[in-house]
């Protein structure tokens, strides 16, 4: 048998399983945590809204706290919405 042949006779590569996605089609979970992004969102707002409202200057820490939990609150919308499990893909 010729290195060609061998390489032609050997079988193909195996198939990978289709990844999961990590909450798969489980509405409770993504409800769950989803809910638990917006929650702990409006307390890290709140936090920094009630440190602006003592008046103090508005600091760079304020602002990245109001910014990470504008962040918390769109991941939570991104896993309760589930946009990607809704997209089909176009011929």
């Amino acid at each position: 048998m010729t290195t060609s042949e061998q390489t032609s006779a050997s079988p193909s590569a195996p198939q990978s399983p289709p990844v999961s996605r990590m909450f798969g089609d489980c509405w409770s979970c993504r409800i769950l945590s989803g809910s638990g992004l917006l929650m702990s969102a409006g307390y890290v707002f709140l936090a920094a809204r009630g440190m602006m409202r003592q008046g103090g200057p508005t600091t760079f820490g304020t602002v990245a706290q109001i910014a990470f939990a504008a962040s918390l609150a769109a991941w939570g919308i991104v896993m309760i919405a589930d946009p990607v499990g809704k997209a089909q893909r176009k011929a």
